[in-house]
């Protein structure tokens, strides 16, 4: 299961601790590494530099870095916080997944340690004469590194946790689900279709989201026995114990041996929330949710619901464009998995927005703009779910508002929806 075994590597290596454990021990390498590299130094050149150079900077990155580093964790904590009560608290994942700010923290840590173990074999007379010149240098290197984090992080600092900043981290990630799900719409299979009687079904130990599917591992058990898997949880399904995970259609409709069935579900990965990395529909829900949070009364920002807007209209472009560069010929010819279909995404995006905003007028005539746009942009079935929604959403604005100006503006804007430029 080599997909299932990268899949929580690459979650693992986000966690801000990871980078900044890395860094710690960087610092403490370079830090010894002088005592070992000492006999490259000339003996005369060793005597021009004396411990006090060394020692004093070594002392500043002791003293200085540390509460650098605190101050950075509160600023960071503050900011998620923000993150949670004027976007979403499903964002703080991806901030907090933000290796600039990981980058930033570990340095100044790494930086600390540095000095600190650089003291302490100082004093203790590791390094002799030739040892500090090395020593010399590599700090005046952790220096010049220590001061342009410092410079990046104050940039970072100016939009870190800011609903703009966050609109944009919840993008990306949507955007890079809904890519690899449309170059592979299947999972690399063929599309899906009901089990033959008889089949065995695969179903899930423990309740949770489906995180990960591992199709190559799915294919390469289904291969070895002659097998044929209709899987029914893709990424993003909630299952509990006994829930239907997949079924196994063998040849004789005979029944799978136990170490194929245990093989088979840990094929399926299950957290206990959804993750952006294999579910597109989680990110599109995601942006949905902080357009809804500006329109709260709370919050009244219909701007942030104009940003998310352009935001998914980029998204479901995306959708359409891979969707129609995908592969015809399957890698994984011995799976059978359901699809994610153009009403899905349109009813995440765009439902809740309409409903929400149905008495706002800006955010009417913004959301038949952009179903507008994205009529213009896909195929046929996209066409056919955006006059949909744009239908939708015109009944939900008459249904609210009572001026006949803001109506005509909508029903002039839900007109335009298909004509030509």
């Amino acid at each position: 299961m080599a997909s299932t075994v990268l899949y929580h590597l690459r979650r693992g290596a986000r966690r801000p601790w990871v980078r900044v454990a890395l860094f710690s021990v960087a610092g403490v390498g370079a830090a010894l590494a002088s005592a070992l590299l000492a006999p490259l130094i000339p003996p005369d050149l060793g005597n021009s530099i004396g411990a006090n150079a060394v020692d004093q900077i070594l002392s500043l990155l002791a003293t200085s870095m540390l509460p650098v580093a605190t101050f950075s964790l509160a600023t960071m904590v503050q900011a998620y916080g923000g993150a949670t009560n004027t976007a979403t608290p499903r964002a703080v994942t991806l901030l907090m997944e933000d290796t600039r700010a990981q980058t930033a923290v570990g340095s100044f840590i790494g930086a600390f340690v540095y000095g600190v173990v650089g003291l302490i074999a100082l004093k203790a007379h590791i390094y002799g004469e030739q040892g500090r010149v090395i020593l010399f240098g590599l700090t005046l290197v952790v220096l010049v590194l220590v001061v342009v984090t410092l410079v990046r992080w104050i940039d970072t600092l100016s939009h870190l946790g800011r609903v703009g900043e966050t609109i944009d981290a919840i993008e990306v990630a949507a955007s890079d689900a809904i890519r690899r799900r449309a170059d592979a719409p299947y999972l690399g299979g063929l599309p899906w279709c009901p089990a033959p009687a008889g089949a065995t079904r695969i179903v899930a130990a423990r309740a949770g989201y489906v995180q990960h599917v591992d199709a190559a591992g799915l294919q390469a058990a289904a291969e070895a026995k002659g097998l044929v898997v209709h899987v029914a949880a893709l990424p993003g399904r909630f299952v509990h114990a006994g829930r239907l995970l997949a079924e196994i259609a063998a040849p004789t409709h005979g029944p799978v041996d136990d170490a194929t069935q245990a093989r088979l579900v840990a094929a399926f990965v299950i957290g206990a929330r959804r993750t952006f990395d294999d579910d597109p529909r989680f990110g599109v829900i995601v942006l949905t949710e902080v357009a809804s949070r500006g329109l709260s009364s709370a919050i009244n920002d219909p701007g942030t619901v104009v940003d998310v807007l352009g935001a998914l209209v980029r998204v479901l472009a995306l959708w359409s464009e891979r969707r129609a560069m995908a592969p015809a010929a399957p890698l994984h010819p011995r799976l059978r998995v359901p699809g994610i279909t153009t009403d899905e995404l349109f009813e995440d995006a765009f439902a809740p927005i309409a409903r929400d905003g149905a008495g706002t007028v800006t955010v009417g005539l913004r959301l038949q703009k952009a179903l507008s746009a994205l009529y213009a942009v896909g195929d046929a079935e996209f066409a056919r779910a955006a006059r949909h929604h744009a239908d939708l959403a015109l009944v939900r604005a008459e249904a609210v508002l009572s001026i006949p100006a803001d109506l005509a503006v909508l029903r002039a804007a839900r007109d335009d929806l298909g004509r030509p430029d």
